[in-house]
């Protein structure tokens, strides 16, 4: 074993060529603004609904509207990277093929590892959330569905959450029978979702009092440092407790509310399903992310206009904001935009999970009977219809709140290990033509990994101990079956694949 054989890199060419293998191509039918509606239907979900008014309570007032746009920017800074690179390198698998063509092999087995845990989890997570929603809205109809099918939370005995496992089998069956019918829906559900949002905003602004915007930025409230896994790991390493309120509030803030923006990463999963790659990823991944920080915004200044920050609902502050100015039909406009809103969100994370677990199998790092397309579809019909089933069958009988935020910590390694791979791959391959080109090269993305970096520590302890543990997993996987199995590796035939030196 030589270092040079972990570090092996596939050259963009070949990764490139290998899309256009018959029984390996997929079906080039997006357009930018397929991409577009990609994005902004995974980003918004609950978050809007609810992250914003429990912010405002806890962090910083009627400043969270600062917060989004601090966290839209650190969004954007990583977004720039991944626009150059999808554009540059229009192969599925977003960062594990982006780390393949710079970074090398293990960097790119391990963001690859860390892509399947993020998309799997989060597709679980929204489904059993969108199973709350709707149990919740049939039971204000009066229908209350059995305990033993209503999940695991508050199940005495045995508990499956039907409704959720359900869910992803059905979008499972969508995503195998093609792309541009997994956009239609999207489009729909998409549109009904904004309409609702832009819904709240237009009617919460009528009801705006301009004395509860005052304080805009409260008196700053120090916080006491934490301890045990439960805290973050910058208080464990440095003894620091962010403050709440006040100018460092707002940073606080913007470390919750960052993961209101999660989601425009699988957009670049996308890439090899583009018509035109080089001009249509750019505009969605940065179209998206535009969109729906100016919501973002907006709805933070309208929740906190509507009712004094210190009186917001933590569990639905928008719903109960209308209540308490006598409006609360809109309570139910809001709980069924969130419940229809969700299922793009977890259409298009499993969508993202099969096309990492797709390209891994095409380099041959996972079997690769995965990385055949349906000879109709041209969807990679195995990893998808597999992913499905292990998904829908952990989101019917696991409790995954305390697993979500696994989600966020591998959200934020992808987006250091691409802006990273920006840096190394202008530098080793500078004739690459790049349609889209990340400004302010390296600032930008030194900038980026930086403020990734900052976001992750904020996070506990305890879940960087779960991210390890899964990390070191993924490490003997490759060492056990996919170095020897890998395309690059000596003796085997490359393929479409093809190191580099």
């Amino acid at each position: 074993m030589t270092s040079s054989s972990l570090f092996r890199t596939k050259k963009v060419e070949h990764s490139i060529e290998g899309t256009e293998e018959s029984e390996h191509r997929l079906r080039k039918t997006l357009s930018a603004l397929d991409l577009t509606v990609f994005g902004v239907g995974v980003i918004i979900g609950t978050g809007i609904f609810v992250l914003t008014g429990q912010v405002a309570k806890e962090n910083a007032g009627p400043s969270v509207a600062i917060a989004f746009a601090v966290a839209g920017v650190v969004c954007a800074l990583a977004a720039l990277c991944y626009a150059e690179f999808a554009s540059t390198v229009p192969v599925a698998g977003s960062a594990y093929t982006f780390s393949y063509t710079s970074l090398g092999e293990l960097p790119a087995w391990i963001i690859g590892w860390d892509l399947v845990l993020e998309f799997a989890l989060g597709t679980a997570v929204v489904a059993v959330g969108w199973s709350g929603y709707i149990r919740s809205l049939l039971d204000n109809a009066g229908w209350t569905l059995p305990e033993v099918i209503a999940g695991r939370d508050g199940a005495t005995g045995f508990g499956f959450d039907l409704l959720a496992a359900l869910l992803v089998l059905l979008l499972t069956v969508v995503l195998v029978v093609g792309m541009k019918l997994s956009a239609r829906i999207t489009s729909a559900v998409v549109a009904i979702k904004v309409g609702v949002v832009l819904l709240v905003i237009v009617a919460g602004a009528f009801l705006v009092k301009a004395e509860n915007f005052t304080p805009f930025i409260p008196e700053s409230v120090p916080q006491e440092a934490g301890d045990g896994l439960h805290a973050p790991l910058i208080q464990l390493i440095f003894g620091f407790a962010p403050a709440n309120f006040g100018a460092l509030g707002i940073f606080t803030a913007a470390s919750v509310v960052f993961f209101a923006f999660i989601g425009f990463d699988v957009v670049a999963t996308a890439a090899e399903e583009t018509r035109n790659p080089q001009r249509d990823m750019p505009r969605g991944i940065l179209g998206s992310l535009a969109i729906c920080t100016a919501l973002y915004v907006l709805v933070s200044v309208v929740v906190t206009g509507m009712q004094r920050y210190t009186e917001l609902s933590v569990d639905a502050p928008l719903a109960e904001a209308f209540k308490a100015n006598g409006h609360p039909f809109f309570a139910g406009v809001i709980s069924f935009g969130a419940a229809v809103g969700l299922i793009t969100v977890c259409m298009i994370l499993l969508l993202g999970q099969t096309r990492v677990f797709f390209a891994m199998s095409r380099d041959g790092l996972l079997p690769r009977f995965f990385s055949r397309v349906h000879p109709r579809f041209k969807t990679p019909y195995r990893p998808t219809i597999l992913l499905g089933v292990v998904i829908a069958v952990a989101a019917g009988f696991t409790r995954l709140s305390e697993l979500a935020e696994l989600v966020n910590i591998g959200t934020l390694f992808a987006f250091v290990v691409v802006a990273l791979s920006v840096l190394i791959l202008r530098r080793t391959r500078p004739d690459l033509p790049r349609a889209f080109r990340t400004p302010w090269v390296p600032v930008l993305p030194v900038v980026s990994v930086l403020a990734s970096l900052w976001l992750m520590l904020n996070l506990p302890a305890e879940t960087w101990i779960r991210f390890g543990v899964w990390m070191a997993l993924g490490v003997v996987v490759y060492f056990a079956y996919g170095r020897r199995r890998s395309l690059l590796a000596p003796g085997r035939d490359p393929g479409s694949g093809g190191a580099s030196s």
